[in-house]
C-alpha cells in the first residue's frame, strides 16, 4: 500500500522518510531510534515544550508511535504513522494505538520538515496541536532530521 496521498505536500516527505528507513542498516536504524528515544536529544521542539512545561526528568525514555494528522489547503485530512517502537516504519492511515497524536496543516508540517517553521512558535500559536505523550511529540523534529541526511 502506497503511503502517498494526492493533494498533500507532506505525502512526499513521508515517502522519503519511509525510503530512508528501509535503506538504513538495522544498526544505524536502531541508533537513530535510540537518539529519538532520548529525552536529551537536541530537538528544538523538545527544548521548546520542555521549557513550556517546566522540564522533565532527563533519564526518561520515550520511544513510541507518532500519529500525524495533516490537513491540506482544500481542507482534506490525511493521517500518517511513524512507528519507532521497534523497527522504524511509516504507514498511511490511523494507528491502532499511537502514543501521541500531532495535528497540523500541510504547510506547517512542510515548514517543520524543512526547518523553516519554529516548532515552539507553531505549538504556542496553535498551528501544531498535541494529544497524548507530549514528551514524545518533542521528538518530531529529531525524527524528521534523522531521515533528512538520507534523503
Amino acid at each position: 500500500m502506497s503511503i502517498k496521498e494526492d493533494g498533500f505536500k507532506a505525502s512526499e516527505t513521508f515517502a522519503q522518510i519511509e525510503e530512508a528507513l528501509k535503506k538504513m542498516p538495522d544498526s544505524e536504524k536502531q541508533a537513530q531510534i535510540k537518539k529519538v528515544s532520548s529525552v536529551d536529544a537536541p530537538s528544538p521542539l523538545g527544548r521548546s515544550l520542555a521549557v513550556t512545561l517546566g522540564g522533565m526528568p532527563a533519564n526518561r525514555q520515550t520511544n513510541g508511535i507518532f500519529q500525524l494528522n495533516i490537513k491540506n489547503a482544500q481542507g482534506k485530512e490525511a493521517t500518517w504513522v511513524i512507528d519507532l517502537k521497534k523497527e522504524g516504519t511509516v504507514s498511511k492511515g490511523a494507528g491502532k494505538k499511537p502514543d501521541v497524536n500531532i495535528s497540523m496543516t500541510d504547510d506547517t508540517f512542510q515548514g517543520l520538515a524543512d526547518g523553516k517553521v519554529n516548532p515552539q512558535k507553531a505549538f504556542m500559536t496553535g498551528q501544531l496541536k498535541v494529544k497524548g505523550n507530549i514528551m514524545l511529540a518533542t521528538k518530531l523534529s529529531t525524527v524528521l532530521n534523522a531521515a533528512k541526511p538520507k534523503l
